[in-house]
């Protein structure tokens, strides 16, 4: 044994391999190889307790065949589209404010990002009592009689408010840590040539920070599109499947329906796309992210 160490301590390379080994155990079999099993089961029909049967192709031709598909996919656009449009534009106004030292900028940064440390249970609880239509505090502020929950238009609407209002404090932090890299010198020469605070903020602050805002697009883009708990808390994908998404559907064709061969097909319609959006984001970094090179 000792004789092993030492020879684990004089090779570097084993003493790698073996500081990884545990990682690469892990990601082997709680990822690669569930991916590739599930993969395997969007071909057949299978409902947990009887005998798999291959199908083929015929579990992605129910998908897109079914008119509930494509209100499921339209949902999980436009929620994943809105709430990654938000959730970088307030983020970096705020950040821009509170780079300016304004009184209490602490004490703000603190409360912008508690809600995204705080668990989604607590959340869905307290915004559902927010949007209740009889008792809750938006309806009362507003002065409104609102059925933010229950009606089907203003259901997805309410859901993007929560999700943008978690993500805000995380991607401001992300966006005032590049401010934080921006010599004041580059902020100084626009104001000596007469830069007032908007042009200076379109034709500075946002080129010199769109390697970060690119990168923060992306992953809030694939987030959004995974969206899960926030559905399964406060809507259940109601009603009337207006606020039902692609993961939220792969769930209950799972775990309701035990049509795991269904839910597996989905995974995968949900793969493409994410896969197909962020290929699109990163051919375009050239023209979105200033001095980009290869």
């Amino acid at each position: 044994m000792k004789r092993f160490i030492n020879i684990i301590t004089n090779n570097e390379a084993a003493a790698a391999w073996i500081f990884i080994l545990p990682a690469m155990l892990g990601t082997l079999i709680f990822i690669i190889i569930p991916v590739i099993c599930s993969f395997g089961l969007s071909f057949v029909k299978w409902d947990l307790l009887n005998p798999i049967q291959y199908v083929g192709l015929a579990n992605y031709r129910e998908i897109f065949t079914e008119p509930l598909f494509g209100k499921i996919f339209l949902n999980t656009f436009v929620f994943a589209i809105s709430t990654s449009l938000f959730g970088v534009i307030i983020p970096i106004v705020l950040s821009v404010i509170l780079n300016n030292k304004i009184r209490g900028s602490e004490f703000y940064k603190t409360a912008y990002f508690l809600p995204f440390i705080t668990p989604m249970i607590v959340i869905g609880i307290v915004w559902q009592w927010i949007f209740d239509p009889n008792i809750g505090l938006l309806n009362k502020v507003l002065h409104l009689h609102i059925n933010w929950l229950y009606d089907t238009h203003w259901a997805l609407p309410a859901l993007i408010i929560v999700s943008v209002w978690k993500l805000i404090g995380y991607n401001m932090i992300i966006f005032l840590s590049s401010l934080s890299g921006i010599s004041n010198s580059m902020f100084e020469a626009a104001k000596i040539d007469g830069a007032g605070p908007c042009k200076t903020f379109w034709y500075v602050t946002i080129p010199l920070m769109s390697p970060t805002i690119f990168f923060v697009i992306i992953i809030t883009a694939i987030s959004s599109f995974q969206v899960f708990d926030l559905i399964y808390l406060m809507t259940q994908g109601g009603p009337l499947d207006s606020t039902n998404v692609l993961v939220y559907a792969i769930y209950k064709n799972a775990f309701e329906y035990f049509n795991v061969g269904k839910a597996s097909a989905i995974a995968y319609v949900l793969f493409v796309v994410i896969l197909a959006l962020t290929l699109v984001q990163w051919s375009l970094r050239k023209k979105l992210v200033y001095n980009e090179i290869d």
